[in-house]
Formats: structure tokens, C-alpha cells, sequence
């Protein structure tokens, strides 16, 4: 085994810290997504989200974040809300999943989301640890982690960091790299 000077394993833990705030690793390319359903909120109105229903119909990007109404949450999903019509244009549809409770994501949807895309309630985390997007510091919420995710279930691409302000440009670069069969829905 190689040795690794002490210095070195502080500087890569501190780089995966600054980095995703977990060490914990998102799913891989390639990986089955776990399927899930749960109550959701778009333009005030809820209702119940199937991840298999959406993959009928094309891409899904799905992402998480820490909390509802929080300065970054509130600036990425407005970032989300605005590149809406992109995402459409590339055939995807677009899903925020946080720990919140479906009354606060019912405000959430209109005000940060402008009635543009939903947002899921994951209180009991069980979708949250599935796509291993517990945030590790802060067990009580979701990390700040995207997924494309193809009609066929698998993940496509994911992006992992706690700055809002590349998830949006990081999943359209995704969306666009797919090959045309993984961007159809299977038949």
C-alpha cells in the first residue's frame, strides 16, 4: 500500500468537503435510479409524482436541495424555473425533491418556482437516501445534488455541489450530450 502523507489526506478530505459537503457518493452513471412516488406541489396545487410515470414521457431531471425558502435553494430553483423551456426543448421534465413538508414546498412552488416545474416532499428521507443524497454534516437534509435520469431508468449524468449556481448549466450540458435512443421515452 502507498503511503499518503498526512497533509495530502487533509487536503483531499477538505477538497471533497468544499466540494459536495459529503463524502458520500451520488449513484453512478449507468445505475438503475430507484423508482419512487410522492406528494408534490406545482403552482400550489398538489398532487402525487411517479418517477416511472415521468420516464414515460423522457428525461428527468431530478434534483435535490437542503430547504425551502433558504437564499440558495430560492436562487436555484428560480434558476430552474427560468431554463424551464430548455429543458422542455430537450424533451425533459424537471423535479426538485427536498426533507420539507408538502405545505412549505406548496408555497415554494409558486414563489421560488414560479409555477413551473413541482417540488416533492421527502419528510422521512426514504427517496433522499435512496439516491444517497443525504447530506452527511446535516443529516435533516438533502445534499445539493442533480440527476439526469433516461426514459430506460438509468442515470445519465449527476452533479454534486453545494453552489447553486451551475446545477441548472450542468444538467442542459447533459441533456444535450445524451445520444437520441437515450432521450426517447421506451415504447
Amino acid at each position: 500500500m502507498a503511503f499518503v502523507p498526512p497533509s495530502w489526506r487533509l487536503a483531499a478530505t477538505l477538497s471533497i468537503a468544499l466540494a459536495g459537503g459529503s463524502a458520500q457518493a451520488a449513484l453512478d452513471i449507468g445505475d438503475p435510479a430507484p423508482a419512487f412516488t410522492a406528494q408534490a406541489a406545482l403552482g400550489g396545487q398538489v398532487f402525487r409524482y411517479s418517477l416511472k410515470d415521468e420516464l414515460a414521457k423522457g428525461p428527468v431531471v431530478l434534483y435535490f436541495f437542503p430547504a425551502a425558502d433558504s437564499a440558495d435553494c430560492s436562487l436555484e430553483a428560480h434558476a430552474f424555473a427560468e431554463a424551464i423551456d430548455q429543458f422542455k426543448a430537450l424533451g425533459a421534465s424537471v423535479i426538485g425533491v427536498s426533507a420539507d413538508d408538502i405545505g412549505t414546498l406548496t408555497k415554494f412552488s409558486v414563489k421560488s418556482c414560479q409555477s413551473r416545474f413541482p417540488v416533492a416532499s421527502d419528510e422521512g428521507k426514504g427517496v433522499i437516501r435512496s439516491f444517497d443524497a443525504l447530506m452527511q454534516t446535516r443529516p435533516d437534509f438533502a445534499n445539493r445534488l442533480s440527476y439526469v435520469i433516461a426514459p430506460d431508468g438509468k442515470v445519465a449524468a449527476y452533479y454534486q455541489n453545494l453552489n447553486p449556481g451551475r446545477h441548472v448549466e450542468r444538467m442542459l450540458g447533459a441533456l444535450r450530450s445524451l445520444p437520441a435512443a437515450a432521450k426517447a421515452p421506451s415504447r
